[in-house]
Parts: structure tokens; sequence; C-alpha cells
């Protein structure tokens, strides 16, 4: 939402811009605009002005996050820890080089297409949240029940389950290599029998995370940057090792790179789940849609960038590892990475660990910074306590839901191993990337009117969407364990928690007394929503010497729903009384009879070739 200096609404100057045919104006003179298509407008007019770059005025998120922070957001989600630590489970099933490389190929083709049916559902749904809003805009109008279900139990996983966790591993692996390089400077002493060192590390290290995300969005988009920045060249130090043995003439592990390939599609569809959990990160620019200065744009610009660069460096990453490495010794070592670096760099090796404690810590922050504005989205929505959609009056941060992911994570954290945990729930990611396409497409038919700078083949959503049921079913069908019974349980959990408080709208006992410290002791408060300008200015629409035919624009473009009588009364032109034109659905046909065409302002047709005489009202 967008609140525009001097709480004015250039409404004026935005109807000339948007619509200066489609008005209309009533018998009466009098307009008729309602609180949904009030919504509308200002969704809209924030759009517009996303579009035009400008900053956002008021308590509210800001559009910090340009281009390159957009594609350093999905360069810090994506590269994780996973490709420097244990890339190997894919060439473990594909049974060669040649072949585990096909499938990291295919495999970024792959998490390319859905990030491209991603960028066209962020482009039509301007909303943070990624797929909770995208299910919530879906289906939440289909059904008063179970429309709105599919996005509250998203967000309830999500939030309260799976990226939490997702974040402690993450931490926890940033804190295993910094340990590594503390212990020459630092020996472990007795503190560590009281305290496990790792932990001591990785509580340290949520706290610097949380810190960073409470304090400011535009210090989040330097240490982004930078980090990104780092892990990339970690990249390029392991390609550079890999080149250096093809420099030197070290080629025999290349050498009949597709010996010992396994065909089965068993083998096949594993690796691909394998290879597909590393590329995993694609969507997460889409999360954070509120905060992309010219959405429109730089999604897909960003996704086109990022991703291929991605499948670039994971390729030839991989045939580095494939150089210095043979086929049992990738497949056994514990951290590939490492390996690498200690047979090439020598002394310098400990450039490697460093560089994915740099990688790590840096997707920790990222990840964290994509869920918390999950979690401001779906209470702004209802489907969060409201306070954790509250913004920092000063820092423009979504503070409260802030430190409810920090203090998930330092749940988890303390929990034990979570591992274990996660891998059995993490199905579920890959249901709500299918179900995002259904949303995809449902919605090119719900919503076929709204503009998409942006659009995909249908048949790659489909194509998506069948790669991620697929993906979503492998691990249970190969590997059944009563473990997957943790994933039903959070999907009952939710169900249970949806229909008391969600659906019939039952408040926790205590829910004001907390809404009101937190805002007290955080200094946060709702964004604005310019809610009161609105009303302001539909009363002054409202008034006799206004004039109508902007309300009534409002009316008939930007209103949700399909009511037939947006405008009750005939138009003036009596010729043209026998259907209202201000209808929206009345503009997409002729609603004038054919005495009118020559100068009817309402039909479509007549407006692109501009016939309308002088007598037409909107002249």
């Amino acid at each position: 939402m967008t609140t525009l200096k001097d709480g004015k609404f250039e409404l004026k100057k935005f109807l000339k811009n948007l619509c200066p045919e489609e008005c209309s104006r009533c018998e009466d003179g009098k307009s008729r605009l309602n609180s949904e298509s009030s919504n509308m407008y200002i969704e809209v007019f924030s759009a517009k002005k996303a579009e035009e770059g400008k900053p956002a005025k008021g308590v509210q998120l800001q559009r910090e996050l340009g281009l390159m922070s957009a594609v350093n957001l999905i360069l810090s989600v994506m590269i994780g820890s996973g490709i420097f630590v244990s890339p190997t489970r894919a060439l473990k099933e594909a049974g060669s080089i040649g072949m585990a490389l096909i499938v990291w190929a295919l495999c970024g083709t792959i998490s390319m297409l859905g990030a491209l049916s991603y960028a066209e559902l962020g482009t039509v749904v301007n909303k943070s949240g990624a797929e909770y809003s995208y299910y919530r805009e879906a289906f939440g109008p289909l059904h008063k029940f179970w429309g709105p279900l599919p996005s509250f139990i998203n967000c309830w996983v999500s939030i309260v389950f799976v990226r939490p966790a997702e974040i402690a591993i993450i931490i926890l692996t940033f804190a295993e290599y910094f340990t590594q390089l503390l212990n020459p400077i630092i020996p472990p002493n007795e503190i560590d029998n009281y305290y496990d060192r790792k932990k001591i590390v990785a509580i340290a290290a949520l706290l610097i995370i949380t810190a960073i995300n409470f304090f400011s969005v535009k210090l989040y988009v330097k240490i982004q940057n930078i980090f990104s920045s780092f892990k990339v060249a970690a990249c390029f130090l392991v390609i550079g090792c890999g080149l250096y043995y093809i420099f030197i003439g070290k080629t025999q592990n290349l050498e009949n790179p597709f010996k010992g390939s396994d065909l089965s599609p068993r083998a096949f569809a594993v690796a691909f789940y394998h290879g597909l959990w590393a590329y995993d990160g694609w969507s997460s620019v889409t999360t954070v849609t509120e905060e992309i200065k010219k959405p429109n744009k730089n999604i897909p610009r960003a996704v086109i960038i990022a991703v291929p660069l991605v499948t670039m460096l994971y390729c030839f990453m991989n045939v580095s590892y494939m150089t210095v490495l043979s086929v049992p010794e990738l497949i056994q070592a514990k951290a590939v990475a490492n390996e690498v670096g200690v047979r090439v760099l020598g002394h310098f090796s400990c450039l490697i660990p460093m560089g994915v404690a740099l990688s790590t810590f840096g997707c920790a922050l990222s990840v964290q910074f994509g869920v918390t504005r999950l979690c401001y989205s779906a209470a702004k929505n209802g489907h969060m306590m409201e306070v954790f959609s509250y913004v920092h009056s000063k820092r423009l941060t979504p503070a409260p839901a802030v430190l409810l992911q920090g203090a998930l994570c330092l749940v988890c954290i303390l929990a034990g191993d979570i591992i274990t945990l996660i891998e059995f729930a993490s199905f579920l990611v890959w249901t709500f990337y299918g179900l995002a396409m259904v949303a995809l497409i449902v919605m090119r038919y719900t919503k076929k009117d709204v503009p998409r700078p942006w659009k995909v083949p249908i048949v790659i959503p489909i194509f998506v969407m069948i790669i991620a049921s697929c993906l979503a079913i492998i691990p249970i069908a190969m590997k059944p364990q009563p473990q997957y019974l943790i994933a039903v349980g959070f999907l009952i959990s939710g169900f249970v928690v949806y229909i008391p408080f969600i659906y019939f709208q039952k408040k926790l006992f205590g829910a004001d007394m907390f809404t009101k410290a937190v805002k007290s002791v955080m200094n946060v408060q709702p964004p604005d929503q310019d809610q009161e300008l609105i009303a302001k200015k539909t009363a002054q629409l409202n008034d006799d010497q206004s004039d109508p035919k902007e309300a009534l624009c409002v009316v008939s473009l930007l209103s949700e729903t399909k009511d037939d009588s947006c405008c009750d009364e005939p138009c003036r032109d009596d010729s043209c009384h026998k259907k209202s034109c201000c209808d929206k659905s009345c503009l997409e046909k002729s609603c004038c009879n054919e005495s009118c065409l020559e100068k009817s302002c309402c039909n479509e047709s007549c407006l692109e070739k501009s016939c309308c005489d002088e007598s037409c009202p909107r002249q």
C-alpha cells in the first residue's frame, strides 16, 4: 500500500493516465464507490508507484531492492552449503560423471522454468509472500471455507516449522565451518565441557542475523550484496582448482565419462530429486515482491540473470570436483570442496571453509529476510496474529515478525538433531511449488484481464507442476517410513488452528494485551493502509460538485466484483439507455445499440478508433 505525500490522492492525474475514455456519467450525477473498489484502487495505485520506482511514504515497508539486490537475493538463497559439502548424491545415483553432469544441467533448466513461472505470478499478484499470496488470490474467492485453506496451511507450515528449522540447519553448518577456522586461533578449552562451542557460535550468528533484519533493510541489502560476492568468489575458486588440474594435464578422472551410468528410472528420478534440491531457492525473490523496485521488470530480469548463473557455477564446480577427485573419492568425501582445496591449494586450503562459512551465513540471512515477509503478509490478511504485520515506526522493518523467526530458530538450534525431522517434511515444499503452478493456471482464467508484463507458455507451468508432484512423491515411494507422519502432523495442526481462529475468527486469549505490550515496547504500529484517505476521497466524490466519472471509472475498471450493475442509472446518452455503459463487463462488448455505434463511448471497438464525437459525455 502507498501513502502519498501530504495525504492526498492524485486521483485526477492518475485517472487521466489510466482510463480517460472508459469513464462514464450517471444520470443523477452521483457516484457509487464501494469498499472493494476502494481497496483495489489503492492496490493499483500502489503498483503504479512501484512501477515508476518511487519510494512509498509513511510507516510501511519500503522498496529498497533494485535489480542487482534481487539477483543477489536469489544467489544468496540458492547457493548454500550443499554444493560445497555434499554435491555427490546425484553422482552416486547417476553412476557416472557424464550422466551426473547431464542431471545437473537439466535440473538447472527445470529450475529456470519454475522461476519464470513464478516471475509471471509475481507480476500478476504484486504482493509479498510468494506461494501464500498466489494461493490466496487464486483459490480464496472459490470457496468460503476451502478457498483460503491452502494459503493458510502454506504460511503455517513455512513460518512455524519448515523455514525456522531450515535456517537453524544452515546456521549450524556455518558454525561447524567457522569453528574449524577458529580452532587454530583459539584452541578448545574447558568451556567446551559445559557448552557446545558449535552451538555457541550458532546462537551468536543467529543474534547477528536477526539484528541485521530487525534494524534496517538497507543494511541487509549491503551485507547481502557483500556476502553474495564472496560466495560467488568461493565458487570460482573451486572452479579454478579444477581448471588448474586440467591445465597441467591431470584429466584421467574425466576419461570414459559415461562408464557405469545407471539408466534405470528409479536412479534417474532420485538423482533429479537430489539435484533439484541443490537448486532450491529460485522462488525467493517473489517472497519480497513489495520491496522490489519496479517489480514487473526486475523480478523477471533477476530470474533470467541469477538462475542461469547458478546453473553455470554448479556445472563447472562439479567438473572441477570430478577432475581433482575420482568417483569413489567423491562419494566417500564428507566435505568435497575441502578435499579439493587440500589437494590443490595446500596451505591456502583454509579459503574453502571460509568461503563455505560466508556462503551459509549469507544464505541464512536471506532466508530469514524472506520468511519474515511471508509472516508479515500473512498477518496483514488475518492468517497470523495482527501484531506480526506491524512495522517499526522509524526503522520501517517488520520487527515483530523478525523477532518471532529469531525465537523459533533459536528453539530449533537448542532442540538438538532436527535434520532428520526436516528431511521428512521437505517433500511439502515441492507440494507447495506444484500448487503454485495450479494457481497460475487458475488465474489465467479467473484473472485473464489483469495485465501480464511477463507471461510464459501454459505448457511450462503444467510441466513444472508434474515435476513438482513427482518430487513430492518420490521420497515417500522410494523409502516409505513412519517418520513421514511428521509432515502429516504439520498439516493436521494447521487445519486444527484454521477452523476456530481463521474461519470463525476467534481471538486468542490475551491477544489484545500482547499486541498492546509489543506496540509499547517495540515502537511498532500497523502499516499505513490509506483507508482514512480513501474514505475522505470517496465522500468528496459522492458530493454533487464532484465529477462522477472519476468514481465510476474506479468502479468499472478496478472493482474485483463482477456486478453487472455497477451503475444503476442509465447513461446520459438517450440512445444508449438499454445497458449500463460504466459496467466493466459491459465495456468488453457492445453495450449500445446500432444507432449509437457512431458516437458510442462505451463500445470498446469504438474507443480504439476514437470515433466519439463532441456529444459524447466522456469528451
